[in-house]
């Protein structure tokens, strides 16, 4: 597991709710901290950046990742050209604090730079001592295996991973369109959203949007969209959710802690990525680790048969599912 920032850092939560979640990560195992230049404007990397500073623990024992793309609104603050690959990271470096971070992603594919600029532009920095690894967010397949490919060719260094968005109502990239990319060049699949946005949590139930939740912050308009699909599709995300939340109940865990769960139980993904606005929520999530191991094949398959079946071919599930 990992602790991403986007939403919450300098946005959904204060600079002192932020270290005490950051703490309660580490100290409950986990060593992966992930941000982007793009969140909150670079403020999410100036907060954990400071969090890390504070914390004396010893740089060895925990994995930074950023995040480029969006770094402006200059036209040559943007994309994947050599240029601001290397100046989004070195501003990066500065808002956090740190010599060099572990990995740095590519935030999404850029068409308007050649693969070639962009691979030579990674290694230099991997050479220059900024990084140790990098990786793809939100590339697809082909694209992963052109830059390794390309990486090959000119004896530079491929990517390591690809960060996708995985839950389980989005399922194609990471199950589909990814498995022979981790078999054939070894790329990691490290998942984000899990919950997507929090609908997994079912706390927007009936198409209620709760104070304070995620739907409600600005530039989230997508989670809201999710809410309104819901309801033209005449329930069946909502129904879903309730067959699901009774799987939970079955298990003896949150919807959210089956949902993650339910993530890491796949083999293809390397790492989930969790977000959290409080020191409870992020313990919860934590706690998901203990449903992995029951969630057994039949289990698997109930929930399956719930992703996976229409309203009119649906079976009536506290009975065909729970009643032993």
């Amino acid at each position: 597991m990992g602790l991403g920032t986007f939403a919450t850092f300098a946005n959904q939560i204060d600079d002192q709710v932020a270290e005490k979640i950051v703490h309660a990560a580490y100290d409950a195992g986990i060593n992966y901290f992930d941000t982007a230049e793009l969140y909150a404007a670079g403020k999410a990397e100036t907060v954990l950046g400071g969090i890390l500073k504070r914390s004396g623990w010893k740089r060895s024992s925990y994995v930074v990742a950023t995040k480029l793309y969006w770094g402006g609104k200059a036209v040559t603050e943007c994309g994947l050209s050599r240029k601001h690959i290397i100046e989004g990271l070195e501003a990066s470096l500065v808002r956090l604090q740190l010599d060099y971070v572990d990995i740095v992603f590519a935030n999404k594919s850029d068409l308007n730079t050649p693969m070639e600029e962009i691979v030579r532009a990674f290694t230099w920095l991997i050479n220059s001592g900024k990084c140790l690894y990098w990786g793809t967010c939100r590339w697809s397949a082909s694209e992963v295996m052109e830059a390794f490919c390309v990486a090959r060719q000119f004896n530079l260094i491929p990517p390591i991973a690809d960060q996708s968005e995985y839950h389980m109502f989005n399922r194609a990239k990471i199950e589909t369109q990814m498995p022979e990319l981790y078999h054939k060049i070894g790329v990691g699949a490290m998942a984000w959203s899990p919950l997507s946005g929090g609908l997994l949590t079912n706390k927007y139930k009936g198409g209620t949007i709760p104070t304070g939740s995620r739907a409600t912050l600005k530039g989230f308009s997508h989670i809201k969209s999710k809410l309104v699909h819901t309801t033209v599709d005449d329930g069946i995300q909502q129904q879903k959710l309730d067959e699901l939340d009774l799987i939970a109940g079955r298990v003896g865990c949150t919807l959210a802690q089956l949902a993650i769960a339910w993530c890491l139980k796949n083999e293809g993904v390397s790492c989930v990525l969790l977000g959290a606005s409080s020191v409870e929520q992020i313990k919860e999530n934590i706690a998901s680790l203990k449903v992995v191991p029951l969630l057994t094949s039949k289990l698997l398959k109930d929930i399956e048969v719930i992703l996976c079946t229409r309203p009119a071919e649906s079976r009536v599930f506290e009975q065909a599912l729970f009643i032993v």
